[in-house]
C-alpha cells in the first residue's frame, strides 16, 4: 500500500507539472493572433435607429479584455479572463449626428505577448424623416386604355427602393435625376382595362429604413378602338405553323426576357417609327384595332402595322440591347430590343435581318432588317409592338412624349 501511495504521488506530481507546463507554453509560446468580430452592424450601411451590437473575441490562451470605441473615443472596456468573450452594446444612433461614423472593437490576449486584434466598421447615420411628393401625373390623373401611365415623384433623399401599385400589380420606380432625387415609373394600361377609377399607391423606403407612402386616384378613360377584318390564306398559315416556332414559344421567351431587363434607362428622348412615315395612310392598322380573323376570331391588334416600299430598311426606334432574333410562325422574322426597365420593342414580319448579334447594343436609327411579309402577313409591312412590363402599349405615344 505504501508503494502504491508513492506511485500515486509521483503521478500527481507529473500531472501537475505537465498541466503547468502546457499552461506555461500557452502563456509564453502562443503566437496566434486573437480574433475579433462585430455583429449587428454592417460595413457601409445606413441606420436611423439604435442598433443592438455584439462584440466577440477569442484567444488561444485567454482573452484579457474587450474594448469598444465610437468615432475614435473609448466608450467601454470589460475584463474577460476566458478564451471566449462577448460584449453586448446598444449603438446610440439617436444620439449621433447624421453622417459618417465608425465603431472599433479590440480584443487583447492575456498571454505573455499581449497580442491585440482590432476590427472597425464604418456606417452612416440618417435620422431625417423620409418625405415624398407627386410632381407629375400623381393627383387625380387620367389615362386612356392602351396607353402608358407615367408617374413621377420627388424625394428629399436617395431611396433604397420604391414601387407603384396600380391595377393590383406592383411596378418598380427608379431614379430619373440624381440632382433632384426625382423618381419615376412606367405603368402599362391594358386595352381591356375597365374604364373606371383605380387607386394608385407609391411606397418608398430610404437606406435607413424610413418609409413613406403616397396615394391618389387614376381614372382610366375609354378609347374608341376601330374594327377590322383580316383574312390570311389558309395555306400560308399551314406552312408557317409547320416550319417555324409557335406564338407560345415567343411569348415564353418574352416573359423570361421581361424578368431580366436591366434596371436602368437605356433610352434618351422620344422614340422614332421604325420606318419613315411620310403619309398617315402608311399606318394600315392602328394600335388597339379590334380584328376578326379566321385564325383567332375577335382579338385586339396591340401594335402598329406600317408599310413602305418592299424590302426597304427597318431601323431601331430607340437605343437598347438586341435580346431576340429568330423566326416564328405568326410573327415571321422577329427582332426584340430591350430598352431597360422592362420597356421592349418588337418588330415582326422582316424579310431579312441586318448583321446584328444577340447582346449587341444598338443605337436609335440603326438598321435591324428589311420590310417583309414573313409569318402571318398578307403584304409587305412591319408590325411595331411596344411592351412595358410585358404588356403591349401604344407605340405611337412614345414618339410624341419624352418619357
Amino acid at each position: 500500500m505504501a508503494y502504491m501511495g508513492k506511485v500515486g504521488a509521483v503521478l500527481a506530481v507529473f500531472l501537475v507539472a505537465g498541466a503547468t507546463g502546457w499552461k506555461g507554453y500557452r502563456y509564453f509560446g502562443t503566437t496566434a493572433m486573437p480574433t475579433c468580430t462585430i455583429e449587428g452592424i454592417e460595413q457601409g450601411e445606413t441606420y436611423g435607429h439604435n442598433v443592438m451590437t455584439r462584440i466577440k473575441g477569442y484567444d488561444v490562451y485567454k482573452v484579457s479584455s474587450l474594448s469598444l470605441e465610437l468615432d475614435g473615443k473609448p466608450i467601454r472596456t470589460v475584463t474577460i479572463g476566458k478564451k471566449v468573450g462577448e460584449l453586448t452594446f446598444t449603438l446610440p444612433i439617436d444620439q449621433l449626428t447624421d453622417g459618417e461614423h465608425s465603431i472599433t472593437a479590440s480584443v487583447t490576449g492575456a498571454g505573455y505577448h499581449n497580442r491585440k486584434a482590432t476590427t472597425t466598421v464604418s456606417f452612416t447615420v440618417d435620422r431625417m424623416p423620409l418625405e415624398i411628393a407627386f410632381i407629375k401625373n400623381g393627383v387625380d390623373a387620367k389615362v386612356y386604355q392602351g396607353k402608358t401611365f407615367h408617374v413621377q415623384f420627388r424625394a428629399n433623399k436617395e431611396l433604397f427602393k420604391a414601387s407603384a401599385k396600380l391595377f393590383s400589380k406592383e411596378y418598380p420606380c427608379f431614379l430619373e435625376s440624381n440632382r433632384a432625387f426625382i423618381y419615376e415609373c412606367y405603368i402599362p394600361v391594358e386595352c381591356e382595362e375597365a374604364p373606371e377609377s383605380y387607386g394608385l399607391a407609391i411606397e418608398a423606403v430610404d437606406r435607413a429604413g424610413h418609409k413613406a407612402t403616397l396615394e391618389s386616384a387614376v381614372k382610366v378613360l375609354p378609347f374608341p378602338f376601330k374594327k377590322q377584318v383580316l383574312n390570311i390564306p389558309a395555306d400560308k398559315i399551314k406552312i408557317e405553323n409547320e416550319q417555324h416556332l409557335t406564338e407560345k414559344d415567343l411569348e415564353d421567351q418574352l416573359e423570361k426576357l421581361a424578368t431580366h431587363s436591366p434596371h436602368k434607362k437605356l433610352w434618351q428622348g422620344p422614340f422614332i417609327t421604325p420606318i419613315e412615315i411620310k403619309d398617315q395612310k402608311q399606318i394600315t392598322t392602328e394600335y388597339g384595332v379590334i380584328r376578326a380573323t379566321q385564325e383567332r376570331g375577335l382579338c385586339q391588334h396591340k401594335a402598329l402595322d406600317m408599310y413602305a416600299s418592299p424590302k426597304s430598311v427597318v431601323w431601331a426606334p430607340q437605343e437598347g440591347i438586341v435580346v431576340l432574333k429568330n423566326r416564328f410562325a405568326h410573327s415571321g422574322n422577329t427582332i426584340v430590343i430591350d430598352h431597360g426597365w422592362g420597356v421592349f420593342t418588337l418588330l415582326f414580319h422582316l424579310d431579312t435581318f441586318a448583321p446584328i448579334e444577340l447582346g449587341e447594343t444598338i443605337k436609335k436609327g440603326k438598321p435591324v432588317g428589311t420590310l417583309g411579309k414573313t409569318g402571318y402577313a398578307t403584304g409587305y409591312h412591319v408590325h411595331w409592338e411596344m411592351r412595358v412590363g410585358n404588356v403591349a402599349v401604344d407605340p405611337l405615344e412614345w414618339t410624341k412624349q419624352n418619357f
